[in-house]
């Protein structure tokens, strides 16, 4: 009994320590007061403001763009990447796996100048196409990540079955591999767009002069201080928060359905 209350005890401090600053955030979302700290009474004036403020809305269509392009197109080279590490011969597999996740392991600073330096060799610094490209290379490797315990979950006879029994190698693909690996494809696309949402330093280093996304908008209001919509944004902090809250539960409650149906059925 004191165990289970001493792990229950010891789960709750922890969850407060790491989710304690949001929900700070949540709760002065709701007051106009201009610093965190001060109670002005409860008033939903920031949301107001947040959704009057084109700037903001403008910034905010820029930040879910890039991330959803991002998200995809590092889905798909994720999960190709993944599958080609799989079923390739031993003696390669490892090393490529090893060296798709230096990215993962390595300094977000020193992926950012390096992508700065590449981009501004071959003339393409600071445009649309290196911003999306430093997205890419950020979140692919998680990607890979995510696609790689399910292919390892997977038979791996399963393609050679389904060539056997006259399925052509892309029917093969589509029809039997993705379905098996679909739910790490969504969780790689899924903390992709995390990633993308998130990310301020690969995002600075590449984007185009004129071009805003959320973490960059924060960063210059924060160190400026003089942005008088800077209250607004603990309102769309909260409203992200929120948001990403309910889309893992809607994920999860959905992949639990077959484990539940399975059980019913035995």
């Amino acid at each position: 009994m004191v165990k289970k209350i001493l792990s229950i005890t010891i789960c709750v401090a922890v969850l407060l320590f790491i989710y304690a600053p949001i929900l700070l955030l949540v709760v002065y979302s709701f007051t106009d007061s201009n610093v965190i700290g001060k109670w002005d009474g409860f008033s939903f004036d920031l949301y107001v403001q947040l959704f009057r403020d084109a700037e903001i809305m403008q910034i905010l269509f820029n930040t879910i763009w890039l991330a959803l392009a991002a998200a995809l197109l590092s889905t798909v080279l994720g999960t190709a990447g993944a599958i080609g590490i799989f079923y390739s011969k031993r003696k390669f597999a490892k090393p490529l796996q090893a060296v798709s996740q230096i990215p993962v392991i390595n300094a977000e600073i020193v992926t950012a100048i390096s992508l700065a330096l590449l981009f501004s060799a071959v003339f393409l610094y600071r445009t649309y196409l290196s911003l999306i490209v430093g997205h890419m290379v950020l979140c692919t490797p998680f990607v890979v990540l995510s696609v790689m315990p399910k292919l390892k979950q997977m038979d791996p006879n399963i393609y050679e079955a389904a060539l056997d029994l006259g399925a052509s190698p892309s029917a093969a693909l589509f029809k039997v591999v993705i379905p098996q690996i679909f739910s790490g494809i969504v969780s790689g696309f899924m903390l992709s767009i995390t990633l993308s949402l998130d990310d301020y330093i690969v995002t600075a280093f590449t984007k185009p002069p004129m071009f805003d996304t959320i973490s960059t908008y924060v960063y210059n209001a924060v160190k400026n201080g003089t942005n008088s919509s800077t209250p607004a944004l603990r309102a769309l902090s909260a409203l992200i928060f929120i948001v990403m809250i309910a889309v893992l539960l809607a994920i999860n409650l959905r992949a639990r359905r077959p484990a539940a149906k399975k059980e019913a059925a035995q």
